[in-house]
C-alpha cells in the first residue's frame, strides 16, 4: 500500500496513520473533519497541477465529476481564479458521463451542471470542454463514444481524474457489471442510482433510464485520481470499495490496482472503515468514554448477550484485553454500563419536577421550561419526536414548534393542481387571495424542468402548513405556540437551494430570543438526501453562537433528534424516551396529517418505505436494542444525543 510520500501528488495530505491502523485498507485514503476543508485541499491540487503545466507551456487534461461531492472543489477554484489569478487558459476538460437521452438546457444535465458550477466563472476555452452529448442519435453513439477516448488520447491522456462514487459503486456511470477493460459507452442505470438521482427530477420517474459514461479503463489510464466521498450514505461503500475485494460488482474496488489513487473522504463516509468502526480489532486504543461504551455496546451485540453478563473472556477474545487490564474487571465495568445506559432513560424528556436530577439526562428546574422544536420541513417533528412532543405538552411546558422551511417543493403538482381546482369550485376566482384559475393553467401547461411560479409555490407551501396545523392541534399543541419561518435559503422553486445567508440566520435568532427558551430541539439528520436539514441545523449553530452571550442562553440546553434516514448508535444516545402503544398510534396518526407527503414521497431517499412506516420500525429497533442490552423493555423508544453549541 502506498502512502501519501510515496505517490507523491501535486499537494501533501495528511497521513493516512500507521500500517497497523490501516492494514485492512488496500487504497490509499484521507479523512478530514468535513467536506469543506477536504475540497479546499483536493481544489489546491488541482491548481497547483494546472500551474506547474502552465510552467511548462502545456495543456493540463483534468477529467472532471458531477454530483453534490464535487461542489465545493469548484467553488474554491473560481475563487481561486477570481482572487488568486488561476488562469484556465492551458486546461482541457473532459467529463466524467451525462444522462442519455439529455438536452444541453436541461437544468438537470450535467453540461448545466458544468457551466453552472465552473465553466461559466473561468477563463477556460470553450473549445477546450468536453463533455458527452445526450441528444447523439442512438444510431450513432457508439461511434460517438469512441471518438471520445479518441479525443482523450490526443489531448494526451488524462492527468487528474476527479470522482465520486455511487451506493452501488459506481465510478462515472459505471454499474454493478462493469468490466475493468470497458471504455466509453452508454449503460443503463441502475435502480438504486435512479432512486439516488431522483430528488433532483421530483420523482424517480422522471429520471433517465441510460446515461452515456467513461469507461473503466478510461479512468484507470488517468495519470492521478482522487475519489471524494461525504456523508453516512456513502460509509458501506467506501468500507466495500476499500476493503473488500475487487469485483465487478462494486466497479470502484478497480481503483485498488491503480498506482496513484486517493480517496477523500470526511468522518462519516469513514465511519465504517475498521479503524474507526472497531479500532480495538485492529490494534491498542485510547480508551476515551465514548469508544469504551461503543465497544462494549458492540460486544453485547457480537457475542448476543446482555451487559451484564460479558465475561472476561468475552473480552479478552474480541480484541479488548487492553481495556479488560485497565479496568480491572469485566463485572465493574459491566455493572457502569449498564447504569450509564440505564440514566439516559426517563420518560420526562423535559426534566422531572421535584426530583434528583443528578442521574437524570434533563435538568429538573425550572419544572416548566419554555421549549423550541425546530422542524427543518413541516413534518420532521412528528416524524422524528412526535412522542416527546406529546409528553412536553401534556407535562405542562410551554412548547413551540418552529418550522424553518415552508416544505413547498416537496408537493407534487397533482396534489397542487387537486387542491387548486378544489379551492376554485367552493371559493370562486374574485374572492380568493390566490389566483387559482392562473394555477391551474400554469399545471396545466408546465413544461419540462419548469421552475414553479410564485403563486404555485404559494398554494404548496399553504398546502404543507395546513398539514402542520393538523398534526399539531392532534399533538395538543395551540395554534399560537405554531410558527412558521420560510426561510429565504428555500424558496428558488426548485431542489437546488441558495447558500444560507444572514437573514436566514437572523429569522432564526429572532424567534430564539423572543420565546427564550430553556430546551432546543433540532435535526441532527446530516443524511437527509437533499440537504436541507444540514442548512438548517446550521442556521440554529449559527444562531445560538451569536446570541450566546445573552444571560437566558446559559440555561438553554440543545438536544438533536434524527429523522426519517438514520438513528442515532446507542453509544451516542444521551436520552432515550419511552413511548407506550398508545403514544405510537397517536405518533402515527399526527404524520398521518401530512397527507401531501404519504402516499407519494417526492424525497424519500433510499428508503422505499413510508415515513409513517419508517419511524414506527426504527422507534420499536431501538427499544429492542435496549432490552436486548438488559434494560427495561419498552414499545418503541425515542432518541435524542445533547450537543454543546
Amino acid at each position: 500500500m502506498k502512502s501519501a510520500l510515496d505517490i507523491k501528488p501535486d499537494i501533501s495530505y495528511k497521513s493516512a496513520g500507521k500500517f497497523e491502523e490501516t492494514r485492512f485498507e488496500k487504497i490509499h485514503n484521507e479523512i478530514f473533519k468535513n467536506s469543506v476543508e477536504a475540497s479546499v485541499i483536493v481544489a489546491q491540487e488541482i491548481a497547483q497541477l494546472i500551474r506547474s503545466k502552465q510552467e511548462k507551456n502545456k495543456a493540463c487534461v483534468l477529467g472532471l465529476a458531477t454530483g453534490s461531492s464535487p461542489i465545493k472543489v469548484y467553488e474554491e477554484l473560481v475563487r481561486m481564479h477570481r482572487e488568486e489569478g488561476l488562469s484556465f487558459s492551458n486546461v482541457i476538460t473532459f467529463n466524467l458521463d451525462e444522462y442519455y437521452p439529455m438536452t444541453k438546457e436541461n437544468n438537470q444535465s450535467y453540461h448545466y451542471f458544468m457551466h453552472e458550477h465552473l465553466f461559466n466563472h473561468i477563463d477556460i476555452k470553450p473549445e477546450n470542454i468536453n463533455i458527452p452529448d445526450g441528444t447523439v442519435a442512438i444510431e450513432e453513439i457508439n461511434q460517438y463514444c469512441i471518438d471520445y477516448e479518441m479525443n482523450i488520447k490526443s489531448a494526451g491522456g488524462l492527468d487528474f481524474q476527479l470522482l465520486g462514487i455511487g451506493r452501488t459503486g459506481h465510478v462515472g456511470f459505471n454499474e454493478p457489471g462493469s468490466h475493468i477493460n470497458s471504455g466509453t459507452r452508454i449503460i443503463t442505470l441502475d435502480h438504486i442510482t435512479r432512486v439516488d438521482a431522483s430528488s433532483a427530477f421530483n420523482g424517480i420517474d422522471n429520471v433517465p433510464k441510460r446515461a452515456i459514461t467513461m469507461g473503466v479503463s478510461t479512468i484507470m489510464r488517468s495519470k492521478r485520481i482522487v475519489l471524494m466521498a461525504w456523508g453516512q450514505n456513502k460509509a458501506d461503500i467506501i468500507k466495500r470499495t476499500i476493503q473488500g475485494d475487487i469485483s465487478s460488482e462494486v466497479p470502484a474496488t478497480f481503483l485498488q490496482n491503480h498506482p496513484n489513487a486517493t480517496f477523500v473522504l470526511d468522518q462519516s463516509a469513514a465511519s465504517e472503515l475498521t479503524r474507526f468502526k472497531t479500532p480495538w480489532l485492529v490494534g491498542e486504543c485510547l480508551w476515551t468514554p465514548e469508544l469504551k461504551s461503543k465497544a462494549i455496546v458492540w460486544l453485547c451485540q457480537k457475542t448476543k448477550q446482555s451487559i451484564l453478563k460479558l465475561t472476561d473472556r468475552d473480552y479478552n477474545n474480541n480484541g479488548m484485553s487492553d481495556l479488560l487490564a485497565q479496568e480491572g474487571s469485566a463485572y465493574d465495568m459491566n455493572i457502569n454500563m449498564f447504569n450509564i445506559l440505564q440514566h439516559t432513560i426517563t420518560g420526562w424528556p423535559g426534566g422531572k419536577p421535584n426530583t434528583d436530577d443528578s442521574h437524570r439526562p434533563e435538568r429538573a428546574n425550572p419544572a416548566k421550561k419554555r421549549v423550541i422544536l425546530f422542524s427543518p420541513h413541516p413534518d420532521d417533528d412528528v416524524i422524528s419526536m412526535g412522542g416527546t412532543f406529546s409528553k412536553l405538552i401534556k407535562q405542562g411546558h410551554d412548547v413551540h414548534v418552529v418550522y424553518q422551511t415552508s416544505g413547498n417543493i416537496a408537493v407534487s403538482d397533482e396534489e397542487a393542481l387537486k387542491f387548486a381546482e378544489l379551492a376554485s369550485d367552493f371559493v370562486g376566482e374574485e374572492k380568493a387571495d390566490i389566483n387559482f384559475k392562473a394555477v391551474i393553467d400554469f399545471l396545466n401547461n408546465k413544461s419540462e424542468n419548469q421552475i414553479d411560479s410564485l403563486e404555485v409555490r404559494k398554494l404548496k407551501g399553504l398546502i404543507r402548513r395546513r398539514e402542520s396545523y393538523g398534526a399539531t392541534r392532534y399533538i395538543g399543541l395551540k395554534d399560537a405556540n405554531t410558527h412558521f419561518l420560510d426561510l429565504p435559503f428555500y424558496e428558488t422553486g426548485q431542489v437546488k437551494k441558495n447558500p444560507l445567508g444572514q437573514e436566514d440566520i437572523e429569522i432564526v435568532k429572532e424567534i430564539i430570543a423572543r420565546i427564550k427558551p430553556h430546551q432546543v430541539f433540532a435535526a441532527g439528520d446530516l443524511a437527509d438526501p437533499h440537504g436541507t436539514h444540514e442548512v438548517c441545523l446550521n442556521a440554529i449553530f449559527a444562531a445560538l453562537k451569536e446570541l450566546k452571550p445573552e444571560p437566558y442562553m446559559n440555561d438553554c440546553w440543545l438536544w438533536l433528534y434524527r429523522g426519517a434516514w438514520h438513528e442515532w448508535d446507542i453509544h451516542e444516545i444521551d436520552m432515550a424516551v419511552p413511548l407506550s402503544p398508545s403514544e405510537v398510534l397517536l405518533k402515527r396518526h399526527a404524520i398521518l396529517f401530512h397527507q401531501s407527503q404519504k402516499d407519494r414521497v417526492m424525497f424519500q431517499g433510499n428508503d422505499s418505505r413510508e415515513f409513517w412506516v419508517r419511524a414506527e420500525d426504527r422507534n420499536k429497533n431501538t427499544a429492542v436494542l435496549y432490552d436486548e442490552l438488559g434494560l427495561a423493555e419498552y414499545e418503541a423508544i425515542e432518541a435524542f444525543k445533547r450537543f454543546d453549541y
